[in-house]
């Protein structure tokens, strides 16, 4: 059993039924030029204790005074253009500055765009997600929530929280298996250890940094053999189920590496595309990477409303060197 599954019916998360009586909810605001997907994601929100304080289609947002938008902001745009795009930047804005949880719902289709909108709010995004990822988006909302902000919960609400809880419980159980036991936990509570061999060497010897900056790095793998390497991965999924062989962190570092040695920048479509596991999925591993030192989110300078992904230096060096190791190994067995 997880441990948020196990803080959950101890009591000790603020989705628990032991928070201050009479507390106020959390408030929410749903935009969605869907009505039906409108009232839907505002059904969930009320079900699980938050109190609706504004709804209606995202372009309401463009004109007109800015309206209150609450501690939660829950979005959908599926199609994008000049004026969802122009609001998104605004609630993205509006979130960050007054530290609201923004998750936003889109398609593969707008991922893009969207993505090079939502710079600053560290937004939730799903893509094509079913109702039961909304909520489960919506339970990791809820368990960053403020102790006593929640109304108590009744029974059938602590049902269906429970059972949402445990889902997020199981991913988190999954990220710190592939980490190891005891360690991979970042600053920023990510799932990966990431140290450059300079850093490491360093907190043993000051002076071994120097060396070792100084001393000539090997330089990226031909990006053909990467590829090669990519495709007999790919390959396995012919004959195996997809399930069996699920890396994302790995294909996106070599999808990256490979695109880091062409001189090509890759597109969080793209990227989400290597992964080989769904976008929902793959953009939780790209935060996750992120947090690490991993990966970074990089502007187009030419178009401020489009970003990329690309390896850190730091994590362009590791897979130099991880590249440069296996050679050896080669040539030993020649």
């Amino acid at each position: 059993m997880s441990q948020v599954l196990q803080s959950f019916l101890h009591g000790e998360t603020p989705l628990a039924g032991d928070l201050a009586a009479g507390a106020l909810p959390l408030a929410v605001s749903v935009f969605a030029d869907r009505a039906h997907i409108r009232a839907e994601i505002a059904e969930d929100a009320e079900a699980a204790g938050l109190r609706l304080s504004a709804s209606g289609a995202l372009e309401d947002l463009v004109e007109g005074e800015a309206r209150p938008l609450g501690e939660v902001i829950l979005v959908d745009v599926p199609v994008v253009g000049a004026r969802s795009l122009a609001a998104l930047a605004r609630i993205d804005m509006r979130a960050a500055h007054s530290e609201a949880r923004l998750v936003v719902s889109t398609s593969l289709a707008a991922l893009d765009d969207v993505f090079g909108c939502l710079d600053q709010s560290g937004a939730q995004i799903l893509v094509a997600p079913s109702r039961a990822e909304r909520v489960i988006a919506l339970g990791r909302v809820l368990a960053e929530a403020p102790r006593g902000r929640v109304r108590e919960l009744s029974d059938g609400d602590r049902l269906t929280l429970l059972r949402l809880t445990e889902q997020v419980g199981h991913l988190a159980e999954r990220l710190e298996q592939i980490a190891g036991p005891g360690e991979g936990r970042s600053a920023y509570g990510g799932a990966f250890r990431f140290e450059s061999p300079v850093a490491a060497f360093s907190a043993a010897d000051p002076d071994a940094g120097d060396r070792l900056v100084r001393a000539a790095r090997p330089s990226l793998p031909d990006p053909r053999l990467v590829r090669r390497i990519i495709r007999q991965r790919q390959l396995r999924g012919r004959f195996f189920e997809g399930d069996l062989f699920a890396d994302p962190a790995w294909d996106m570092l070599l999808d990256l590496t490979a695109a880091r040695a062409e001189h090509t920048r890759v597109s969080v479509t793209s990227l989400c595309i290597a992964s080989g596991v769904p976008p929902t999925t793959a953009l939780r591993w790209i935060g996750q990477m992120t947090e690490a030192g991993l990966l970074e989110r990089v502007e187009d300078p030419t178009d401020r409303r489009r970003a990329f992904i690309t390896l850190t230096d730091r994590a362009a060096d590791a897979m130099a060197r991880y590249f440069a190791e296996l050679g050896k190994g080669a040539q030993r067995l020649a």
